[in-house]
């Protein structure tokens, strides 16, 4: 089974470097359309797409909608951004200058953001909603089905499941991109977990 795991197209917050996770923004509409065309033509040399799952956000909604607007998704909170706490809504030119995420950039982005979501927490969550929908595939005995969320939810399954040694941030995906990963479903259902191949979107 092929899995298509894509990030939303880009809001307001995205186009300005923002940490944007539980602020529940619309698409930016600049540019949309085109994008829109592109992603839709990488789509259709992937197969059809026979199930979907989404984040309940906005922006994932939306983008949902814009790529499979024949299909009506199974929605999963599990799914959803990180919640960034005192970060969330800024960009780096305003946080520079405090201790706070000085002390998050020198970890390497491993310490939990101050007020808001723990690294391994979040993570964990992720692939809860991945495990999820995956399971809800299978059982539908589905060839092709897509996923389209956030880029740290992209980041935490391939960091989870992709083939070899990976870390979180090596699979950082561009508004309306991605990864296909593909997967044994009956070693998956004897709790065999893991992707067998990942290729980029």
């Amino acid at each position: 089974m092929k899995i298509l795991l894509i990030r939303h197209f880009e809001t307001p917050g995205n186009r300005e470097r923002r940490y944007i996770g539980r602020t529940d923004e619309a698409l930016a509409e600049a540019g949309l359309e085109t994008r829109v065309c592109e992603v839709r033509r990488c789509l259709e040399t992937r197969g059809a797409v026979e199930c979907v799952a989404a984040s309940p956000m906005k922006r994932c909604v939306q983008t949902a909608a814009l790529l499979f607007p024949d299909k009506e998704p199974l929605w999963f909170d599990e799914l959803k951004e990180c919640d960034f706490g005192l970060f969330e809504g800024r960009n780096y030119e305003e946080l520079k200058d405090l201790p706070a995420y000085r002390n998050w950039l020198g970890s390497q982005g491993t310490l939990p953001f101050p007020g808001g979501e723990g690294h391994t927490a979040f993570k964990s969550r992720c692939i809860c909603g991945f495990d999820k929908a995956t399971d809800i595939f299978i059982r539908e005995k589905c060839g092709c089905a897509a996923i389209v969320a956030h880029g740290g939810t992209v980041m935490s399954v391939l960091s989870r499941y992709a083939p070899g040694q990976s870390r979180f941030y090596d699979w950082q995906p561009g508004n309306g991109g991605g990864y296909v990963v593909t997967l044994d479903a009956e070693e998956w259902k004897n709790g065999r977990k893991g992707f067998t191949e990942t290729e980029v979107l």
